[in-house]
């Protein structure tokens, strides 16, 4: 119901967009951030129950637990009122997150935007590796490289998890090169 409503209103409020813009821009509204921020908007955080351990901890806060909270309460609303109370129910919490959404160019993703760049002045793909792996299991950090071979660059980035770190490395690449070649 949520991404279906979702993404229904952005093609309504975007018609002319490319269907990767629309899903981009889908992906920055349905997305546990967005939907802990809706949640925390409601005040479900005070809603919850939860166990000891939980309450504890700050599950209340946690963007995981309120973003799953809003989601049940829309699937509740989709079942005791239908179809259209649910839709009523996602435009009227999303309308704000809707209407202050960026343009697509700035949704999209440092790697994403590299290999763009990349691509419009005909220089090949970067490549990533990861270098190093630190930290405990529960809490590892990943250190990767990006190298673009035309430009002879390297650069690196950090993250907890390999994408985060690829993404960083994206944007350390995306600062070293434009400035020289805009």
């Amino acid at each position: 119901m949520l991404g279906l409503t979702v993404a229904q209103a952005l093609y309504q409020s975007r018609p002319l967009a490319s269907e990767g813009d629309l899903s981009r821009a889908r992906a920055a509204l349905v997305n546990k951030e967005t939907l802990a921020d809706v949640g925390r908007g409601i005040g479900i955080d005070g809603q919850l129950t939860l166990g000891s351990g939980e309450l504890r901890t700050g599950g209340a806060q946690r963007a995981s637990a309120l973003a799953d909270a809003v989601e049940a309460v829309i699937g509740a609303v989709v079942l005791d009122g239908g179809y259209d109370a649910g839709d009523r129910l996602v435009r009227r919490l999303l309308a704000e997150p809707l209407a202050s959404l960026p343009d697509t160019d700035s949704l999209k993703d440092a790697k994403t935007r590299l290999q763009e760049w990349l691509q419009a002045r005909g220089v090949s793909l970067p490549a990533y590796s990861v270098d190093e792996v630190s930290g405990s299991d529960h809490n590892q950090i990943f250190a990767v490289s990006c190298s673009v071979d035309a430009k002879e660059k390297i650069v690196a980035g950090r993250g907890s998890s390999r994408r985060r770190a690829e993404q960083a490395a994206a944007e350390a690449m995306l600062i070293e090169l434009q400035p020289k070649d805009g």
